[in-house]
């Protein structure tokens, strides 16, 4: 069993190289910045800006060390859109602009109305890959989700992982593409049943010894 645990906040850095390492090929985050050097230096900040509030939430996994990681924003919590808007003006090139913003606004509209977890970013680094952690990823916090009646939703940023969340109880809700953008899929998850006397030890996410809180 691959064991999943939280990542605190003082130890965001290692799990910000992970999800640095596994997005290197991402058809969304290399449409952002397709130079290398440029994708290096300014996508951890990017990360931290989108999917950052998960630290300070307590609602950072990782898997196995830091071979995998999954940044969820709890109901409630939303990427730091100053900051976010910040770096995107200061590090994209401004003829680009219109069309990130433009994409980030469809993405917006399609999250769901009702309280629900998003999960902005799982990765695996990429020389561990095909080993289960992100699935292992998935159904520790989605266990949670379930006990606690909660929706979760994602967007896809690669289509080739759409077979992994339905797998997981997700359904595709259509596409997100603007001009250039290479497409998004959003994709939502009802909870599932949960029987009031399940054997199942399901950790809770608002158990502080939990992987997700």
């Amino acid at each position: 069993m691959i064991p999943v645990t939280k990542v605190r906040a003082a130890e965001q850095d290692p799990a910000i190289s992970t999800i640095t390492l596994a997005f290197s090929a991402d058809p969304a985050a290399r449409w952002l910045y397709p130079d290398a050097q440029k994708y290096l230096e300014y996508f951890p900040s990017f990360i931290k800006a989108f999917a950052g509030a998960a630290f300070e939430h307590g609602s950072a996994d990782c898997a196995d060390g830091y071979a995998g990681v999954a940044l969820w924003l709890p109901p409630g919590a939303h990427p730091d859109e100053k900051a976010l808007v910040a770096l995107l003006q200061h590090t994209i090139a401004e003829q680009d602009q219109g069309e990130v913003f433009a994409l980030l606004e469809q993405m917006d509209r399609y999250h769901p109305a009702e309280p629900h977890w998003y999960l902005p970013m799982i990765g695996v680094d990429p020389a561990k890959q095909g080993n289960g952690y992100g699935s292992a990823l998935l159904k520790h916090a989605l266990e949670c989700c379930d006990r606690d009646d909660k929706l979760a939703y994602l967007e896809s940023s690669s289509p080739k992982n759409i077979p992994l969340y339905q797998r997981h109880g997700f359904e595709l809700l259509g596409t997100i593409q603007v001009g250039s953008s290479p497409p998004l899929f959003p994709m939502q998850r009802r909870p599932r049943l949960f029987t009031v006397g399940d054997k199942r030890d399901f950790p809770s996410l608002v158990n502080d010894q939990a992987g997700i809180t």
